[in-house]
Parts: structure tokens; sequence; C-alpha cells
């Protein structure tokens, strides 16, 4: 049970960070286009390091019973 609810929680975080990049990008894009840059490729990191860590929970709670 725990595996699924930090699972869940991973995921809804992966989706606040690709729609806060994602308005944030368009909210500067028009006037300083390397700010919105740098901001769209933190956020990308940042998806990218959670979903890895969404894999190396699924995998650490398997078993072990």
């Amino acid at each position: 049970m725990k595996k699924k609810k930090t699972v869940k929680i991973l995921l809804i975080l992966i989706a606040f960070i690709i729609i806060a990049a994602a308005i944030a990008y368009f909210k500067y894009e028009p006037e300083k286009p390397w700010l919105a840059f740098y901001i769209a490729c933190c956020g990308g990191v940042l998806v990218v390091n959670l979903i890895i860590s969404v894999i190396f929970v699924s995998k650490n709670f398997k078993g072990k019973r």
C-alpha cells in the first residue's frame, strides 16, 4: 500500500512541475527567451529525476514478506 501512495505523490509532482514549467515558459518567452529556455530545462531535469525516483520506488518495495 505504501508503494502506491508514494508513486501517486511522485506522479502528481511530475504533473505539477510540467504545468508550472509550461506556464513560466510562455510567460517569459516574449520578454526573455533565454530565461524561458532555462526554466524549461530546469523543469525537464526535475521531471527526469522524479521519473527515475518512481522507477526506484517501484523496484524497492517488491518482494520480501
